[in-house]
This record gives structure tokens, sequence and C-alpha cells, in this order.
């Protein structure tokens, strides 16, 4: 008899929970939902998700609120979230340090196993540009110069381990060339160093890009990607340029703690869908040089598995040591 009362008050007890859970995910969000960026503000990541916050707090019904908590080379903001209760009203929107970085250094998170995927936010091009001076007008005519003076041209980066590093490092291997590398403190005085004619090229994203370009204080060679971006549609892409392979795109997911109940998540998920939906912030999107990108949160899961397998060949065959 007090066995059977045991199974009784545990299958009772088991019911409620699982009511209780389900019912917590039919209702959220019932209070604000935060978005951590875990970079400044300012930068791509957080102007992507300050245009769409406007539409998911409409379509949530709660306010969406963008807190950055930049350092660490996006560590900070990660590990906050990754240690963040799994209850929806925690996450994370970020660039692709989080596939770069399980590569680069020991973490103090797992990125698969602590963190959920909700959505595959956008993908922006990486574009290679030079200072006007530099002999070499298209793709092909830089690859013969550097290839005439090894170790002779340099590039500069937002540092040691940056995107932007690890895609001047993916040119070299692909091309088969050894332009070398000049780090700098982030992309925009590794830019500003091109624009003056310190180091004669630099891996950057299209809107930052873009205004110097159009005023001739730099010429692009070739831009990532698999067909040309509207926002420069005059600059190849590294397979048109005749250089397959240097696939160094940037991608934004957006991602919670992991043991976030399906049910938020799949809410969540249809909210960015239907927000990127939107007229207004496709163009805007659009307009930055990144593309809406959408899907389930298993096909980001499959991108961030991916990108983390690819980016960590290439830091290998590279050697790139950030320590």
């Amino acid at each position: 008899m007090k066995n059977s009362l045991k199974w009784l008050i545990s299958a009772l007890v088991l019911t409620f929970s699982v009511f209780g859970l389900s019912a917590s995910a039919q209702t959220w969000p019932t209070k604000p939902i935060r978005i951590v960026i875990p970079f400044a503000p300012g930068g791509g990541t957080d102007i992507l998700v300050r245009i769409m916050v406007p539409k998911l707090t409409e379509i949530l019904g709660q306010p969406v609120v963008v807190d950055n908590k930049p350092g660490g080379s996006s560590i900070i903001g990660t590990q906050l979230v990754a240690q963040a209760a799994p209850d929806g009203y925690t996450l994370l929107a970020v660039d692709s340090s989080i596939v770069v970085n399980p590569g680069l250094r020991k973490l103090p998170y797992e990125t698969e196993k602590d963190l959920a995927p909700i959505i595959h936010l956008a993908s922006g091009p990486v574009i290679l540009v030079a200072h006007p001076s530099l002999p070499a007008n298209n793709l092909q005519e830089l690859i013969a110069l550097a290839k005439q003076k090894p170790g002779g041209l340099f590039y500069g980066s937002g540092g040691n381990g940056a995107s932007t590093h690890l895609a001047g490092e993916l040119f070299n291997m692909v091309a088969g060339v050894n332009i070398a590398h000049v780090p700098y403190k982030g992309t925009g005085e590794a830019l500003s160093s091109v624009i003056a004619g310190t180091v004669p090229l630099t891996f950057t994203g299209i809107s930052s890009a873009r205004a110097p370009m159009e005023a001739g204080r730099l010429k692009a060679l070739a831009i990532t990607g698999s067909a040309r971006n509207p926002a420069v549609p005059n600059v190849p892409t590294f397979d048109q340029a005749g250089l397959a392979g240097v696939d160094s795109s940037s991608q934004w997911t957006v991602l919670g703690p992991a043991g976030m109940p399906a049910d938020v998540i799949k809410k969540m998920n249809d909210a960015f869908n239907q927000a990127m939906k939107d007229p207004a912030i496709q163009k805007r999107v659009d307009d930055l040089g990144y593309t809406v990108a959408g899907g389930s949160p298993a096909q980001a899961g499959k991108l961030i598995s991916d990108e983390i397998a690819k980016w960590k060949k290439i830091i290998s065959a590279a050697n790139i040591n950030i320590n």
C-alpha cells in the first residue's frame, strides 16, 4: 500500500511538473527578453539586432532589450548567456566569433553543449580592399604580385584570431601565397591604416568599406559569397575572380542557454522568421550589405557545427597561435 501511494504521489508530481512546463512555454513571454550582444554598441551585430528589436517586441508582446557585454573576443557575453537560466529570457546574438573561438582558445563553456541554437540571423560577405597605390587592380594581379614578393606584401586585420585575420590566412592557403599579417586593435583601425597607405590590404565588411571606396580612397578586389552583392555590384566574387574556396563570409546567429523548452525556442524562432520577412527590415539589412537568413533551430545548429569544424581545420593548417 505504501509503495502504491509513493508511485501515485510521484506520478502526480511528474504530471504537474510537465503540465507546468507546458503552460509556462505556452504563456511565454511574460516579461522583457534580454538579447546579449558580446560586443560594444555600434558594431555589425549590435546594428543588425537593433534593426529587428521593434518588430520582435510587437510580435512577442513584451519588450525585447539589447544588453551589450563586450570583452574577451565575445567570450564574456557568451559565457553570461551559457550560464543563464534556460527560461528564454536571456539570449545571445553573435557573429562568427562563436564558431572561430573553439579552434583558437580554451573556453569557459562548451559551445555546442552549453548553448541552444535558435536561428541563423544573417550572413555577410567579407571584402578584400586595397590602397589605390597597390600595383594590382584585380585578384589575379594581386596573386601574381604576391608570388613575386613572398612575404613582401602585408594585410591588416582586427587582431590575432579575428575573423579578418582568418580570412587573410584562408586566402593565403587557397592562393598559395604568403601575404604577411599585421594585427591591429580592431577592424576599424586596420581599415584606417589601409586608407592611410600604412599597409596595402585588409579584409573588412561592406558597411565599413563602401564610403571610402566610393570616395576613391580604397579599391575592391573581390568579395566572398556565392553571388555579387547588391550593395557593391561591381565587385566580383572570389569565384568569379578565378579563386574558388575563399569562403570566409560572416554569419550571425541567435542562441540561448542549453535546456530551454523546445516550445520557447520555437516561439522565438518563429518571431525572428516573421520579423525578417518585413520589407522594411529586409531593406535595412540589405543596405548593410548583409542577407537575412532565417530557417529552423536545427538548421542554425548545423551551420554552427559545420563552421566550427571548418575553422578548426583552417586554424590548425595555418598554425595560428594567439597566445
